[in-house]
């Protein structure tokens, strides 16, 4: 039976919990606080994160990193992404020797514009046959609601992605492999962005079209990221780039989408973090993923402008008008 630990118990880490429970591993959850350790325990539910759905009764939780991280094969890494790197240089003395790393993080590193699995590689020394990375139309709630969904687990070493690929495979999670751990980290990361500027498109009364062109040309945006630093094309066109990009965009369950939605409806930056209980990734990633586009003189139109919105407080109104007079070219540039 494979021992796997996963840090971080928010809705995303705890689904991925049960994934793994029903695919027949040994799961230790980690989070920082003992009541939710003691609910799960006890009660069976994340009740600040999943209330209402009952986990399985194998799936043991701790406050504790020493206690998760033991005699773990896997360690799974569901922290919000701005935090991975001081969290894991405390955690890298834990680690159990030649222990496979997967992150569920989805987000570009402030400052260093590194992807996640740049960032566990330099805190932790593992080489890329031991770093993997979980990604696709991935909607915690849904998952946990045991709802059919497939996703894409991704490593440079191909063996490696297959093993993992067993780990987390039920009658309802369906993984495939993928040995572009660039594309699929780019993909998760971008389409949080373009999420936030469909959601504001909403928030705004517009349609199916408006929404649809931005989802479409954030694609766009998404893709010559990824091939300007040497992604596969059919990355984009597969679960972790359209799928996911799909998913977050379209959904009202998507942190992102409702993030963007509210400041859509006239809601202040300040009132929409307020009364946003989890980390919408795409706010805080937003400035990353536009300072890695110009290190790669890569035009994103609609990433540019949601910087703007989110962080120097432009109007979503405004965001609009700038967009739809951009001039005219052809699909293909």
């Amino acid at each position: 039976m494979t021992r796997v630990a996963v840090l971080g118990n928010g809705s995303w880490g705890t689904a991925f919990s049960m994934v793994l429970a029903d695919a027949g591993a040994e799961v230790v959850m980690w989070g920082r606080r003992p009541e939710v350790a003691e609910s799960v325990n006890s009660a069976h539910e994340n009740p600040d994160y999943l209330p209402g759905i009952a986990l399985p009764e194998s799936i043991v939780a701790t406050a504790n990193a020493g206690d998760a991280l033991g005699r773990a094969d896997v360690v799974v890494i569901a922290v919000p992404s701005q935090t991975l790197r001081e969290n894991l240089t405390r955690w890298a003395p834990l680690l159990p020797d030649g222990c496979l790393l997967v992150s569920l993080m989805k987000g570009i590193e402030l400052g260093t514009t590194r992807r996640m699995s740049e960032v566990i590689a330099e805190t932790t020394g593992a080489g890329p046959e031991r770093i993997a990375v979980v990604s696709g139309p991935n909607l915690a709630k849904e998952i946990a609601q045991r709802q059919p969904a497939a996703s894409v687990v991704a490593c440079a070493d191909e063996a490696v992605a297959e093993k993992l690929q067993q780990v987390c495979l039920t009658a309802y999670f369906r993984p495939y492999t993928n040995t572009d751990v660039l594309g699929v980290e780019l993909g998760g990361a971008v389409k949080n962005v373009i999420a936030l500027a469909v959601g504001m498109a909403k928030g705004m009364g517009m349609g199916d079209n408006s929404q649809s062109s931005i989802i479409t040309r954030g694609l766009a945006e998404i893709t010559r990221l990824g091939l300007a630093q040497g992604a596969d094309a059919a990355t984009f066109a597969g679960l972790a780039g359209v799928g996911d990009l799909v998913a977050t965009c379209m959904s009202p369950l998507s942190r992102n989408r409702t993030f963007g939605e509210n400041l859509g409806r006239g809601m202040s930056l300040e009132e929409v973090v307020a009364s946003t209980r989890q980390t919408a990734e795409g706010v805080t990633s937003a400035e990353s993923i536009l300072a890695l586009a110009r290190a790669h003189d890569v035009e994103m139109p609609i990433v540019q402008h949601v910087v703007a919105a989110v962080h120097d407080g432009l109007p979503p109104a405004e965001i609009v008008r700038r967009i739809m007079s951009r001039s005219a070219k052809s699909e293909a540039d």
